[in-house]
């Protein structure tokens, strides 16, 4: 199991109305518009923002919806390109007194919907069938998104917000996260108290998430004929050796740890491997490529780990006479936060006063924009969104209307405690 939930322990929600002003979360939640948070959720289902560089397609339809919201709203939203056609969208609030910074995030891109027969119905259709709105990006996430940008205007609307809240709208969370990485760095970070991420989390508060690495390992060896292997050097000899490593070190480290309650194991996974060519079945390949896609818990030291493999790499290197090389492509962190940190406890506060249930404390198995805004941004980070924790990128994506809208009011009710409380 990847991972499982943890029972909040039981929340006064009489802390809600304490620590805001005089509106109750009832009458504060009469400012959402849920009618228009679905219309647009529908909206951004519609629009595949799939990003393709073979077919030209973007998250820039998806950006350009959101400009015109929040235009239609009177909000002045900035637009930095990140990529050509790729544009985060920022959205700065500020209320009627000062107080503190608090940041909503999500991304516009979405995964291939992959071959359509696997779909019972159109992947970009964004119907509406039995309370589930259907889709490639219902779930992850479009809903979040759609949430956390009416449950802003719901705050603003209702004369409460104080502070400054930031909704990033960001590009490439599916692949290198370029998005969050190019909003860290300009800075829109600076100030913040901590950032709710809105992926679909099925109504857990995740206040950690694993760590990622991906590593490209590279063997080069020498051609030669495939009668008369002694005259060349070939590398998948190597690259099995670096297989072996990775598999015995997932051994080592799932031993060692054991599994994380929330999270899981620790695992190393080759992910892509390329040596040789099938029209050439006489001839050694002159490189022999491993990626891997290391998956990691709070209590791995991810330099450590990385300068294992380039160690390793070297060894190999010496004993077969390749010349071997480490790639790291990417380098996420894991994030974790205290349940008793006032970001989680407000969107507990929220989850109860919402739901009249008891939330549970989950992990994220997969990682998120949250693990560059807590390692670049030094941000607190929490996850918590709309929509199921497994169904991200399969087929028959969707998400739950009433899901959706649950989720802007717990947002509502968890920004306005947190801005409140922070002043």
């Amino acid at each position: 199991m990847l991972a499982r939930a943890q029972q909040v322990p039981a929340i006064d929600c009489a802390s809600l109305r304490g620590s805001m002003a005089a509106s109750s979360p009832e009458e504060l939640v009469s400012y959402l518009d849920t009618q228009g948070l679905i219309a647009f959720t529908q909206r951004l289902v519609r629009i595949p923002s799939v990003n393709d560089p073979a077919t030209g397609s973007t998250e820039l339809g998806a950006a350009q919806a959101v400009i015109e919201l929040a235009q239609g709203f009177g909000w002045a939203p900035i637009v930095d390109e990140v990529r050509k056609d790729r544009p985060n969208v920022i959205i700065q609030l500020r209320g009627s007194v000062p107080g503190p910074h608090l940041i909503f995030e999500g991304h516009t891109d979405v995964v291939s919907e992959g071959s359509r027969d696997l779909w019972d119905f159109d992947p970009y259709s964004g119907e509406i069938i039995d309370g589930r709105l259907l889709g490639r990006g219902s779930a992850d996430m479009k809903g979040g998104l759609g949430a956390m940008l009416f449950a802003a205007r719901a705050l603003q609307l209702s004369g409460e917000l104080v502070g400054k809240l930031t909704l990033g709208v960001l590009v490439d969370e599916e692949e290198l996260m370029l998005g969050v990485k190019d909003f860290v760095a300009k800075g829109y970070c600076e100030g913040a108290i901590g950032a709710i991420v809105c992926e679909p989390e099925a109504g857990e508060i995740c206040i950690t998430q694993k760590g990622a690495i991906r590593l490209e390992v590279r063997f080069h060896g020498r051609i030669s004929h495939g009668a008369m292997p002694t005259q060349g050097i070939n590398p998948i000899p190597a690259l099995m050796k670096i297989l072996t490593f990775a598999r015995t070190t997932e051994h080592e480290l799932q031993g060692q740890h054991g599994e994380d309650p929330l999270l899981g194991a620790i695992s190393i996974t080759p992910t892509v491997l390329q040596a040789g060519s099938r029209v050439q079945l006489n001839l050694t390949p002159p490189v022999a490529i491993a990626d891997f896609d290391l998956r990691t818990t709070p209590v791995v030291d991810h330099a450590q780990l990385i300068d294992s493999f380039v160690h390793e790499v070297e060894r190999i290197a010496k004993e077969t006479g390749c010349r071997g090389e480490v790639e790291v492509i990417d380098d996420r962190p894991p994030t974790a936060i205290s349940p008793d940190a006032p970001l989680v406890r407000s969107l507990a506060a929220a989850h109860q006063a919402v739901l009249h249930s008891d939330p549970v404390f989950g992990g994220v198995p997969g990682t998120t924009d949250g693990t560059i805004l807590h390692r670049d941004g030094h941000l607190p980070v929490v996850v918590y969104g709309p929509g199921g924790k497994w169904i991200a990128h399969q087929a028959n994506e969707f998400v739950s209307v009433a899901e959706v809208i649950d989720a802007a009011k717990v947002y509502l009710l968890a920004a306005r405690q947190l801005l409140h409380e922070g002043r």
